[in-house]
Formats: C-alpha cells, structure tokens, sequence
C-alpha cells in the first residue's frame, strides 16, 4: 500500500453523507486540514436515496391531490395521471441541484476529496485506491443501508427496499408495505397519492409507534379516510411470489396480496468489512459505539450518523459532525440532547414532534406531576382554510416547562422549529403565551395551545 508520508491530514474522514460531509465543512472552516473520503457522491443516502428525493415524491403527490381536490376550492381543473417519468425528471433535478452545490461547498472549504471505497487501515489511517491516507484523528460515518427481514429476499423487482421504489419505473396499481414507521408511512402516503392501493403492516400497536400514541391515533384516523388500509399488532410471518405479484402472510395466518412489497423495517449501519473491528473498534450489532462526544473507545477515532446508534435523521448526522469537527479544533462543544431534535414524517397529514411523549413525561416525572393539553386545528383559520385537520398536543410538567410538543396535520413539519425552541429553551406555557404569533397562520395555533395551557384560552373552550 502506498503511503505518501509527506501529507498528514488533521482529520480523514470515511463518507460523506450527512455526518461526514457536516464535519469536513465545519472541520476546514476550523483551519483543519481535512480529507473526505466517499464511495459514491457526496451528500451520501439523505441527498440522493433518503430525504430529498422522497419529499420530492411527497410533494409530487400533494400536487396530484389538490388537482383532483380543486373544486372544493371553486377551482376547475382535470387530473389526467402520474407520468412517472416526468415526477422523476422533478426529483433529480431538485437532487442534481443540492448535490452541484454541495460539490462546490467541499472544494471551496479547500478539503481534499477522495473518491472510493475505504477501508480503516491503523487507528490513523484509511486505505482507497491502493493509497494509504494518514491522519491524526479519524472519523468514521459510513451511513446505512435498507434492512430487510430473515428469510425475505430483496430482489428489486416485487420486493423491493425504499432505494428500489424511489426509482420505480411505474406506479404500482398495489403495493404492500412492510413498515409503519418514517419510511413507510411516506410511501404509503405518496402512493396513494398516486393512485395505488396501499396496504401498511406494523407488527405493533399503532403507526409511527415511537411517537405520542395521541400522534399515531390521529394518522391512522387520516389514512382510513384516506382509503390507506393498514393491520397493526401482528408480525410478519412469509412472503411469496404469485402469479403476477406477492402474497404476505402474518402470524396470525391473514394473508395479503399485491403487485409490489416494499421492505421498510428500517435501516442497518454499514460497517461489516470496513476494518472497524480489526483496529479494536467497539461494536454492538454492526453500531460503532460512542461516547456523548462521538468518540469510540479508540483515542483517535470518532463516529457519527447512522453508524452509531442514535436517531437516524440527517440533521443530526450535521449536528454529530460538527459536535466532532469542534472538538477536535478545540472549542467547548455540548453533547446533544436527542429528545430536544426535531422529528418529522412528511406523509399527509404531517407528524412532527419534539421532546418526550405523555407516556414518557409519566414515567420520568409520575402520572400525577403531567398535565397534557390538546389543541385541535378547527380552531385555526389558516388551517380552515388549508382544508387540513389535526391537533397539537403540548405535554407540560405541572407548574413548569413544556417537555413535549407533538403536532399531527399539513405542514406541521414547518412548525417544529418554534417548538424545539420552547422545548430546548425549557419554556413555561405563560412566557410562549405571552408572544405575539401572526394571523391568520398555521403556527398561530402553537401560541393558541400555549394560551390555553397557561390558562387564558382564546379561540378554544376552557
């Protein structure tokens, strides 16, 4: 292996998804001197196979139903179809977009970009394409891949994972999902915008189960009006091909079929064969195991993003990366509080929460110490006439802060961020109550709930 001795990196960095590309930026913008190492494209799973191109579809789907919806509105207008070609013309131009941006990004900050796959070599080092690149810290943030289950196969034709159904030349007349949480939801959502007849499958209790059980009541409420169809509670058992299509089998022995099932039990880190292990890397289940400021039990290694076990959202990838890439430039740094990270699922209606759950806030601080207020969205006037219905749910500890923010309806995602404020800045329902929110707005109804939590309800009954 070839070793060019004369160039010693202050940080090599292995992938360049989210977490990596964050702490390369951050890293350089330090006067780090800086290389990131990527197999494929930089911007890794969120830019080119996870967040972006599924909101893209999303959206394309929102589209389709307000032109099928329009005349509610007094609007005439026909919908004559999905060109499936042309919905994905929109995605990867809004992809190919982000991604010429982001390569102008990383060769602007002066960080030395290495295309390939590589390998962690010494707990300094990372080979690719027969040179040994040296550093004095490495960060390792080689992401994840789809998971499937034992025994279900993913060919990418009638099985397929969610990188399969993004570039699906069809619209499925059916589909199975295998999955009711972010993923599957998404694309149950977006499907059936579409026009697919979706069916969800969640071996436990509810859809989007990590959420406020209150959240996931209001989704499935939704979907059914929707026509989404989905059985919760039972486990997935055997899937087989039909004749023209797949059949899927519970536990319980109820069978379901349709054209497609796509696999969406959530996602793996990508770490067999990378070397980790063979430098003394700890690791739980394929997880590279971390401290509260990303770093292994090995003194020169870090990890973030998916890799490690922590919430597998992009924006906490960034916020990982940068956590590492201030560290080792010398500044204080915090570790990150996972319950105060924004949490959306952009399926319709929308989900999106921060801090604890009801159940959560009981088991922390006893049921008799959380008061939980309920504000229903027929109460705001932009909502009325966004045709969107939903609720916001505060969860408050009595007499003090609110610790959980939980908001079901169209564009509650672009609310989250006033709510992660008041759960991070520990809040009290009377200092939200007494800002001033814009009317007629969606995010009105965030001040509203506060209002009524603080005792001085406008527009809600006592």
């Amino acid at each position: 292996m070839a070793n060019d001795a004369s160039t010693v990196f202050d940080l090599v960095i292995l992938g360049g998804g989210s977490g990596g590309y964050a702490a390369a930026l951050r890293g350089a913008q330090l006067g780090l001197d800086v290389a990131l190492i990527e197999k494929d494209k930089v911007g890794g799973t969120c830019l080119h196979r996870g967040c972006i191109p599924t909101k893209a579809l999303l959206h394309a789907g929102e589209v389709a139903d307000q032109a099928r919806e329009s005349e509610q509105f007094g609007v005439k207008a026909t919908f004559e179809g999905i060109d499936i070609a042309g919905v994905h013309k929109y995605k990867d131009g809004v992809i190919a977009g982000l991604y010429k941006g982001l390569q102008g990004l990383v060769a602007s900050r002066k960080v030395t970009y290495i295309e390939g796959e590589g390998r962690l070599s010494s707990p300094t080092s990372v080979d690719v394409n027969g040179q040994r690149v040296q550093g004095r810290h490495v960060l390792l943030a080689t992401g994840s891949v789809p998971k499937s289950l034992p025994g279900l196969e993913i060919d990418g034709n009638r099985i397929i994972s969610s990188d399969h159904a993004l570039v699906l030349d069809r619209v499925p007349k059916s589909a199975i999902i295998l999955g009711g949480g972010v993923i599957g939801v998404e694309f149950a959502s977006a499907w059936k915008s579409f026009g697919s007849e979706v069916t969800v499958i969640e071996g436990l209790k509810h859809l989007v189960p990590v959420e406020d059980e209150n959240s996931s009541k209001l989704l499935e409420r939704a979907f059914r009006k929707r026509g989404i169809k989905f059985n919760l509670g039972t486990f997935f058992q055997k899937a087989e091909y039909t004749a023209d299509g797949v059949k899927v089998t519970l536990a319980d022995g109820k069978e379901f079929e349709a054209e497609v099932l796509l696999v969406a039990v959530g996602r793996g880190p990508v770490s067999a064969g990378l070397g980790y292990e063979e430098q003394g890397v700890a690791m739980d289940r394929g997880y590279v195991l971390v401290d509260e400021y990303m770093r292994t039990n090995v003194p020169t290694i870090s990890a973030v993003g998916d890799l490690v076990p922590t919430l597998q959202l992009a924006h906490v990838g960034f916020a990982e990366g940068i956590l590492v890439a201030e560290r080792l430039a010398g500044l204080k740094t915090v570790p990150i509080d996972y319950d105060g990270v924004p949490r959306v699922t952009y399926c319709h209606p929308e989900v999106a929460s921060v801090g604890i759950t009801e159940a959560k806030a009981k088991e922390i601080y006893g049921a008799d110490k959380v008061v939980a207020l309920k504000y229903n969205l027929a109460g705001n006037g932009k909502s009325k006439i966004l045709n969107t219905a939903g609720e916001i749910k505060l969860v408050q500890v009595k007499d003090g802060a609110v610790v959980g923010v939980h908001m079901v309806g169209d564009r509650m995602g672009e609310q989250v961020g006033e709510a992660q404020l008041i759960y991070n800045w520990e809040a009290l329902p009377a200092e939200v109550a007494q800002l001033i929110h814009a009317h007629p707005t969606q995010n009105e109804a965030l001040g509203e709930a506060h209002l009524a939590l603080a005792g001085k309800p406008l527009h809600s009954h006592d």
